[in-house]
């Protein structure tokens, strides 16, 4: 006997075959989301013992926040996927990814405040209800979205806004930004599991963003409003220290990570632009601190000279560059490996030669092991950067001066490293970066070429240097170490210019800021700490090899499709060299 299958039978078979459709899976990631959004209104756990007081009832607290936030982002990209009016903008290629990165940081940031609560206070019976709804709540979203189809696609052309509306976005964009980097900076050391979950989250939704299209749509925009975004970043930036409310303790780290990534980004120019490995770079720093703390007034300075500090500055930046010409003359040469060794040598030299000039070993000049203590603070048209001052009725403490002077010396790098970067000598930079033979051969002057760059690398150390020995209030030889695990040192240093992105201005800024706040939140990991940042390196070389932030400009021009285009940037390269 044969049975006709008809169409409309055939179709539920496949329907059953398929599995849930889209809609369905959508509605359940919203349930999903929705349940841990109400489990933060909930208590967690019995005893406020667990840092952050998580028993309240319909008030969230600490480790809820990074919950809460999670699921609220996921539920606006959920709602972007069903197509709901006003949502579809954060999506434009597509929300299957960036919903899998958004519900995967939500559930590893909720099961690990978990495991915390079970761990920190001895036993799962110290967990709530509340926990165990955001367990459930978080975990059925991953389930629905890894049975949704793959949607991505190449995105559409955002529908024209008026201009107001563009700034407004940007303007919320900035707020936004600047209120989750406060809130990273200002966890409390006390409170390590809430920067873990933090730190989970913001990664995991930073690949999000990334995969679904929003970073790029809103680079559109800044790109559009150039004037707007520099604006904004200015007042992001000079809004930080109004708002901190527990004094200089997070504005010292603040000022810490701009002296890290502006090193980083002198650093970048030998490194990213002329593709010189330099292994001892922070030696240049040092030179720095130590020219500026020997002229700055120190009690313990060998020459008893006080210049004032616009002075100082010279000093340091010009001794570095002295050294980086010094140094490099005789070693630029040498390529890849051997121009390695040779500067981390040089390195080493530095800090053992910091460490013999006691008066004992060498010539009194450096005091030492015990380096120059007792650097004065600034003082500039009668402000003293060591005093705190009342600003607009908000009282801004001694860091806060610092941390303005890093904004300008900052600016002041970014300025030197663009325009030198698009210069006709960082073409030729970039040209012996990508093949110093062939650039060679077109009439570049390598050795030239890599010697202003390793000079101006130098130079921007140094004037960061003279910065740090004024804020540190001392320097010592330690302060200046190949690898250790406290930043800035030149393993760091150079992890933060491939982390962040070679080339680039935002990547080592980001690099910087990510590779001095971590350790400096994660300190109770202690020995382990070289061991999480080593298994970082290894993940990102193997996901994102070209850097968080990617030299797009390199791409395009060196790419194999463009090889035809390479004698043209390489004359273009000789004409500046």
């Amino acid at each position: 006997m044969t049975t006709n299958t008809t169409p409309q039978t055939a179709q539920t078979a496949d329907t059953v075959k398929q599995g849930p459709a889209p809609t369905t899976l959508l509605y359940t990631v919203i349930a999903g989301s929705l349940l841990t959004i109400v489990s933060a209104f909930l208590a967690w756990t019995w005893t406020a013992e667990f840092p952050g007081d998580l028993t309240y009832y319909g008030s969230p607290a600490g480790l809820q926040y990074v919950t809460l936030a999670g699921a609220a982002l996921t539920l606006a990209h959920a709602l972007s996927a069903l197509g709901v009016k006003g949502f579809g903008w954060l999506t434009p290629n597509g929300s299957r990814k960036a919903l899998f990165f958004l519900t995967l940081g939500n559930l590893a940031a909720t099961w690990f405040t978990v495991l915390a609560i079970t761990v920190v206070l001895g036993g799962v019976v110290n967990v709530e209800p509340g926990a165990l709804v955001a367990l459930v709540g978080s975990l059925i979203p991953v389930i629905a979205v890894s049975k949704l189809p793959d949607d991505t696609r190449k995105a559409a052309p955002a529908k024209e806004l008026p201009s107001w509306a563009e700034i407004l976005i940007i303007t919320a964009v900035f707020a936004i930004g600047l209120f989750v980097i406060t809130y990273g900076i200002d966890t409390d050391d006390k409170e390590p599991q809430l920067f873990v979950a933090y730190l989970i989250t913001v990664g995991l939704a930073a690949f999000a963003l990334n995969k679904s299209g929003l970073f790029a749509r809103l680079g559109g925009l800044t790109a559009k409003y150039r004037q707007v975004t520099l604006l904004g970043t200015a007042a992001a930036a000079i809004a930080f220290p109004f708002i901190q409310q527990s004094g200089d303790t997070y504005t010292l780290i603040a000022v810490n990570i701009l002296i890290f990534a502006t090193v980083a980004l002198g650093l970048n120019v030998v490194v990213g632009l002329a593709g010189l490995l330099d292994l001892g770079y922070v030696a240049f720093l040092g030179v720095g601190a130590y020219a500026a703390a020997l002229v700055s007034g120190s009690t313990a300075s060998a020459f008893g000279i006080h210049l004032p500090f616009w002075a100082a500055v010279i000093v340091g930046a010009l001794a570095s560059l002295i050294f980086g010409v010094v140094i490099g003359a005789p070693t630029l040469r040498l390529r890849g490996d051997y121009l390695a060794i040779v500067t981390l040598g040089f390195g080493e030299i530095f800090r053992i030669a910091m460490g013999n000039l006691d008066g004992t070993s060498g010539p009194d000049i450096t005091n030492g092991p015990n380096g120059i203590p007792n650097i004065p603070h600034l003082e500039l048209f009668g402000w003293n950067f060591g005093e705190s001052h009342v600003v607009g009725g908000i009282t801004l403490g001694a860091y806060a001066n610092y941390y303005f002077l890093m904004l300008l010396v900052m600016a002041l790098v970014v300025v030197v490293f663009a325009r030198a970067g698009s210069s006709r000598i960082g073409r030729a930079w970039v040209a012996i970066r990508e093949d110093e033979t062939a650039a060679e051969a077109m009439g570049i002057n390598g050795f030239k070429v890599k010697l202003i760059a390793f000079a101006l690398g130098a130079t921007l150390a140094g004037l960061a240097g003279t910065v740090q020995a004024h804020v540190n209030s001392t320097v010592v030889p330690e302060n200046y170490v190949f690898a250790g695990p406290v930043p800035p040192n030149s393993a760091f240093l150079l992890a933060a210019v491939i982390l962040g992105g070679m080339g680039t201005i935002r990547g080592p800024i980001l690099g910087a800021a990510l590779l001095f706040l971590i350790p400096a939140k994660l300190a109770f990991l202690q020995d382990y700490q070289l061991l999480a940042f080593g298994i970082a390196l290894i993940l990102l070389m193997r996901f994102r090899p070209e850097g968080l932030i990617a030299n797009k400009r390199a791409q395009l021009e060196f790419h194999d499709d463009t090889a035809d285009q390479a004698p043209t940037d390489l004359a273009t390269a000789k004409a500046g060299a």
